[in-house]
């Protein structure tokens, strides 16, 4: 079986030495590298172009948002994994907003970063419960301007269906799914599509499996 690589992006020596040697024990993971700092890992990504990587995001230098831009504009196809103390929602907005498919807190259990890791690895997003509260909080009205066929599309969206497989799937037109993409950027505010799939996660319309 094909291991998926990871980067483990942490300043703290002693934690991302124990987590890797929990993760390279499991069949689905290897850990290929670890950085300690923004830079760093934007250097690893572009030399190894790692399934995933596992980011901090207070470190000296480049933080881990601004690291999560670079990273994701060279590559887009690295999925990551932001992995914080903070709870507060400017960081995980920050992170989410910088392109990353999930938030994790190092709070979590042990059991819980594998099941964010192989969640993020299949394409879906993962929050920990203890933030999804941020983002249900957000717009709490918006969801009931959409119409039925609307939030119809926006959940095949979240599961990362593309327009031809919605328009399929629901019988549509390629344009008027396009024209229901367009509406619900606009009624919810929220202009990107992984923003669509965050929002639609947070709000219980999917779960990510």
């Amino acid at each position: 079986m094909k291991k998926n690589t990871i980067i483990i992006v942490d300043d703290h020596r002693v934690f991302h030495h124990g987590i890797s040697q929990a993760l390279d024990a499991e069949d689905l993971f290897k850990v290929t590298a670890r950085a300690e700092d923004g830079e760093q890992a934007v250097s690893l990504a572009a030399a190894a172009s790692p399934d995933l990587m596992l980011m901090d995001i207070s470190m000296p230098g480049l933080n881990g948002m601004e690291a999560t831009r670079r990273i994701l504009a060279a590559n887009p196809a690295i999925r990551i994994l932001a992995l914080s103390m903070h709870t507060e929602k400017i960081y995980v907005r920050g992170m989410l907003d910088a392109g990353a498919s999930g938030y994790i807190l190092k709070s979590c259990s042990y059991n819980e970063l594998v099941t964010a890791l192989k969640t993020v690895l299949a394409g879906h997003i993962y929050l920990s419960p203890e933030i999804t509260h941020l983002f249900v909080a957000d717009a709490t009205d918006r969801l009931d301007l959409l119409s039925p066929r609307e939030r119809q599309v926006l959940l095949h969206i979240a599961e990362g269906h593309t327009t031809r497989e919605i328009a399929n799937n629901l019988s549509l037109s390629a344009r008027t799914v396009d024209i229901h993409r367009k509406n619900l950027k606009e009624k919810l505010e929220i202009h990107t599509i992984a923003g669509l799939t965050k929002y639609a996660v947070a709000k219980g319309l999917t779960t990510p499996e």
